[in-house]
């Protein structure tokens, strides 16, 4: 029988991908996988499932919020210094860090309103996704 297996690629569709690209790779650390860096869309290196940003190809001015109804997490090595950073950068912070059910754990919008659950992972309780490279 088929069936589906998994989640095995994430990308979001950004107003301004030169702003975000440089929000994802300065603010949040992300690296960019050279052989998918183009104009219109950037890869960038993850040890879990691959995620990309690309222009847009809706208006997302017409959405309450872009990805309403859909929770996005992603993992973290360090919470407290992220959200440090973020916060004295000024970007919004929807939820401060706590510690959660899946670990240390804080919500923020990216330039385009997309709310971000970052979370340190505590992988030998749940080896959720991918695996932890460290």
């Amino acid at each position: 029988m088929a069936k589906l297996l998994g989640p095995d690629f994430i990308s979001l569709q950004v107003r301004n991908l030169s702003a975000s690209r440089v929000f994802y790779t300065d603010m949040l650390g992300l690296t960019i996988d050279p052989r998918f860096n183009t104009p219109d869309f950037v890869l960038f290196d993850s040890s879990t499932i691959p995620f990309a940003l690309s222009e847009a190809k809706v208006n997302l001015d017409e959405a309450p919020q872009p990805g309403w109804g859909m929770a996005l997490w992603i993992d973290c090595d360090s919470i407290d210094t992220l959200w440090a950073k973020l916060d004295a950068a000024g970007v919004t912070i929807i939820k401060a860090p706590y510690n959660g059910p899946f670990g240390r754990t804080f919500v923020f919008a990216d330039p385009d309103g997309y709310r971000i659950t970052a979370n340190e992972n505590p992988w030998d309780q749940f080896p959720l996704g991918g695996r932890y490279q460290g």
